[in-house]
């Protein structure tokens, strides 16, 4: 029996993939969501929700951590001004994340894949604010976490259905319309979405 387990491979880790949620998720805090996976192995799974917009902008969040004052937050360059903040999960909400591209690094960034990134120190966020920042980026408070097997049990149970992301995915078009547009690039219509199951 272990023999035949071993043959069929390693297990399908989802890092750089998005779980979006299926109509019946029970959790309500994940209801209509999409996940970024940051993160997957036998150990758990960690990922950042990127379509629930967060009320604190990116200015505030650089006041309130030190990095600017009020005078110097209002001249921001625009794009650091309007760097999206998402609430990226139920877990340590306090803690900040950026998901970026690869064509700027700190010394604690992680990627996650051939083009993304994930950074979770005060460096990137004071390059953004200087105008030195990845081409593309996104900031989320808290995360969302799996402890081992979990994660594969809710997807077994129909709670999320799962496909590889892309930068374009990820950080182009409206937060608001990130669920819709996912499931329309995979070619499922969200009014349909109930007779579907697992992966795209």
């Amino acid at each position: 029996m272990d023999s035949e387990k071993r043959d069929k491979g390693p297990a399908p880790y989802l890092e750089n993939h998005f779980l979006i949620a299926m109509p019946g998720m029970r959790d309500e805090r994940f209801s209509r969501s999409v996940i970024y996976l940051c993160a997957h192995s036998e150990e758990g799974a960690m990922g950042l929700i990127i379509n629930q917009p967060q009320q604190m902008a990116f200015p505030d969040i650089l006041v309130q951590l030190g990095i600017l004052d009020q005078q110097e937050a209002i001249r921001l360059p625009r794009e650091a001004r309007e760097l999206p903040v998402r609430n990226g999960g139920p877990v340590d909400r306090s803690r900040g994340f950026v998901l970026h591209t690869d064509d700027m690094m700190v010394e604690s960034t992680m990627p996650v894949s051939e083009h993304i990134c994930l950074t979770a120190t005060v460096d990137m966020l004071r390059a953004i604010s200087l105008g030195r920042g990845p081409r593309h980026a996104m900031m989320a408070l808290g995360y969302a976490g799996w402890g081992a097997g979990q994660l594969e049990m809710e997807i077994s149970e129909n709670g999320w259905l799962t496909c590889p992301a892309t930068p374009e995915l990820l950080f182009e078009g409206n937060i608001e319309r990130k669920y819709e547009g996912i499931l329309a690039a995979i070619g499922i219509d969200a009014a349909h979405l109930s007779q579907f199951a697992g992966h795209a």
